[in-house]
């Protein structure tokens, strides 16, 4: 008896054993992998960094600030400001397009009752995200931009284009008739291709929201949008900031697809009809013709190392916004949260 019962013993603590070097090899291993994702950054920034100096010690500020872009040796002259704008302006155009529809498909696909609809549209949207950008590209070429010129754009140009500070958006473009590529468009075909990512993730926050919140709300007299508005948008707010930003992160790289549709004009104009460029689609289509002798090769490295700027200054905020919003559905006590669901529930009732 005692020799079986040494037995067990032994045999457990050789488990245990293995169970804490299992642990010790998984902690050191994903700590290696951290460390070693952490230096491939700042080797990256370090290799740009180098071209960078070049960059700036040649052309300084203006380098940010300027306009021009001359690759011709003997006549160099760079500016970033065209493919910066052009980059922030249609990302920042696509996520306004597409995060209000993601956040409403999300919400269908966990709030609708029939389960073919939803599997039907989860599929949808994923296979969205499935289709290769060049697909969206030539898409974008041959269907959306001369529906766009010959329909879209007179239609909103005489509509909102008349109306005061965001008519700007949508004045007609400098060119005066068809442009062949313009900001809209691009960030239309941006604004499809985030959506299954946004989608997907909002829909997986506002799975986790527990079920009482929306039985509460409901049995307080809220109707289904009231629950939803009350209840399960607030719980879910930093998930979907955080959502909102993997799809900036997204758009910002994004390269052929924009490149083929955008019209690749170095213009900076108020209008979104008018054809732009963005930092992917420069260094795309001009990095195998830059020659190694001048400052070209140099000056696309750099519109890479201000695209991660760009993109990490991003991704800080991102953090920061869902902290917050974690934040600030913590601090909210539940009475406060009674008492601005029952006014509306009487309403509604």
């Amino acid at each position: 008896m005692a020799s079986t019962t040494s037995t067990t013993q032994a045999k457990a603590g050789a488990r245990r054993a293995r169970s804490r070097f299992a642990d010790r090899a998984f902690r050191t291993s994903t700590l290696v992998i951290s460390l070693g994702l952490i230096g491939l950054l700042v080797f990256i920034v370090a290799v740009f960094s180098g071209d960078a100096a070049k960059i700036f010690h040649a052309f300084g500020l203006d380098f940010i600030t300027g306009k021009d872009w001359n690759p011709v040796t003997g006549r160099e002259q760079f500016g970033a400001l065209p493919f910066i704008v052009g980059t922030v302006v249609t990302s920042a155009f696509a996520i306004f397009l597409a995060v209000p529809v993601a956040v409403a498909l999300a919400l269908l696909l966990n709030e609708v009752s029939s389960g073919w609809l939803r599997n039907v549209l989860a599929v949808f949207v994923d296979l969205l995200a499935a289709i290769p950008s060049v697909v969206y590209g030539l898409w974008g070429v041959f269907i959306l931009l001369p529906v766009f010129d010959r329909h879209v754009e007179p239609f909103l140009t005489h509509t909102l284009g008349k109306v005061p500070v965001i008519g700007a958006l949508f004045g007609p473009n400098v060119s005066g008739g068809t442009s062949g590529g313009d900001v809209f468009t691009a960030s239309v075909i941006l604004a499809i291709m985030v959506l299954p990512i946004v989608t997907a993730v909002s829909r997986e926050v506002v799975a986790v929201v527990p079920r009482d919140l929306r039985e509460a709300a409901m049995a307080l007299g809220a109707t289904r949008y009231e629950a939803i508005r009350m209840a399960v948008l607030p719980y879910a707010r930093s998930g979907i900031v955080g959502a909102t930003m993997l799809g900036l992160g997204r758009a910002l790289g994004e390269t052929i697809a924009v490149a083929m549709v955008i019209g690749n004009g170095l213009g900076i104009h108020a209008s979104l009809f008018n054809s732009g460029y963005t930092i992917p689609a420069v260094i795309a289509n001009e990095f195998r013709e830059a020659s190694g002798t001048g400052l070209h090769r140099s000056a696309l490295l750099t519109l890479a190392l201000i695209l991660m700027v760009i993109a990490l200054v991003m991704a800080s905020l991102s953090r920061l916004l869902v902290r917050r919003s974690r934040a600030l559905v913590s601090e909210a006590p539940p009475q406060e949260e009674r008492s601005a669901v029952a006014p509306e529930a009487e309403v509604s009732g």
